[in-house]
């Protein structure tokens, strides 16, 4: 079997999602290669996974865009820059050399050698939270879905969201207009979701857009090669509903995965970083940026994010080029050069004498 070339680039970023994807830019300003890894088959995280057709409203100035679309943006936004892919493949081991560079090999054997890491994985390898439920697993993907994907996929069907939080709320009020009947389940009668969302679904239920079935449980599937009907326990009492998909969201649980045993300082499963200074974990040269890291004050945004592979990327030039200072200019004054040739910058003024 022929050996793999080793990969090289200057910060090798484990995760593909929007941070890691807007690190690509910011290195790139500063004129840094990235290469990319991420265990899912294209680019986007969680984004392109689990919600791309959801919109998002806490992008600056965006004041709607969906998931899938903001990603395409940031792939087209780095473009230039040229950074290289390793997709459908998992960070196994990292081993750090004498010269304080690193190399990463994948579970398939891909080998990378960088000389700094970004950890930019969100919330790591996940799984959904699955409720306890007999033959559960039988009807997964025969109408039994944890990720809304593609919301036509219930264009004019009955469906049924099990949940007490923001997910179950937003697609609940999503589905309403896409679904032929939309049925809410919750084992509380209270919600732990935005206040706005919550209002929404009692509107959608005052309008008979949404059926509210609280407080209850789904305990049981039947159906004889997809889901037809859902047993559902409710005060005591027992009913049943005809459905064609049942969606129970209820979160994932997010592992680390291999990078939990590379000697990075832990914190509830997530990476302890500095965020005094640069995002950078108890090994110098690797960083933790996004969703995956924690530090006093987190909030998990992804403007959050952005601005976390910005000083991450500073920091990484500083090390690099050490004594050679570092002017930051506005993109607006500058512009931007690729590493493809293409050069962005805004017109230049006209001096002009007008008679």
């Amino acid at each position: 079997m022929k050996k793999k070339k080793m990969i090289s680039t200057d910060i090798l970023i484990i995760g593909a999602g929007p941070t890691g994807l807007f690190a690509v830019f910011e290195a790139g300003l500063l004129k840094l290669k990235c290469h990319i890894i991420d265990a899912l088959p294209q680019p986007g995280g969680q984004l392109a996974e689990l919600y791309p057709k959801k919109p998002i409203f806490d992008i600056p100035g965006f004041p709607s865009v969906l998931a899938g679309d903001l990603v395409t943006n940031l792939m087209e936004q780095i473009k230039q820059f040229q950074p290289g892919f390793t997709l459908n493949e998992k960070a196994e081991t990292i081993e750090r050399q004498e010269d304080g560079t690193f190399i990463v090999t994948t579970n398939k054997g891909t080998q990378h050698h960088a000389k700094a890491v970004a950890i930019a994985g969100g919330l790591g390898s996940f799984e959904p939270r699955k409720p306890i439920i007999e033959d559960l697993e039988f009807y997964e993907d025969k109408g039994v879905e944890y990720f809304v994907k593609d919301p036509e996929l219930f264009r004019d069907k009955r469906i049924v969201i099990a949940g007490g939080g923001d997910s179950a709320l937003d697609w609940s009020i999503f589905l309403a207009d896409v679904a032929k009947e939309v049925t809410l389940v919750h084992r509380r009668n209270e919600f732990r979701g935005a206040l706005d969302s919550v209002e929404k679904v009692q509107e959608l239920k005052k309008q008979g857009k949404i059926n509210l079935i609280t407080p209850a449980e789904v305990t049981g599937i039947r159906g004889a090669e997809h889901v037809e009907e859902l047993d559902i326990e409710q005060d005591g009492g027992h009913r049943t509903i005809k459905t064609d998909y049942f969606i129970p969201l209820f979160g994932l649980s997010p592992k680390l995965g291999a990078i939990a045993n590379w000697g990075l300082e832990i914190e509830k499963n997530a990476i302890k970083v500095n965020n005094a200074l640069d995002y950078q974990t108890n090994i110098e040269g690797i960083y933790a940026i996004g969703d995956v890291n924690t530090y006093p004050g987190k909030l998990k945004l992804i403007l959050c994010g952005f601005h976390e592979a910005t000083l991450m990327c500073q920091s990484v030039y500083n090390k690099l080029n050490p004594g050679k200072k570092y002017v930051l200019k506005y993109t607006t004054v500058s512009g931007v050069d690729g590493f493809d040739g293409t050069r962005k910058e805004a017109e230049k003024q006209v001096v002009k004498a007008i008679e």
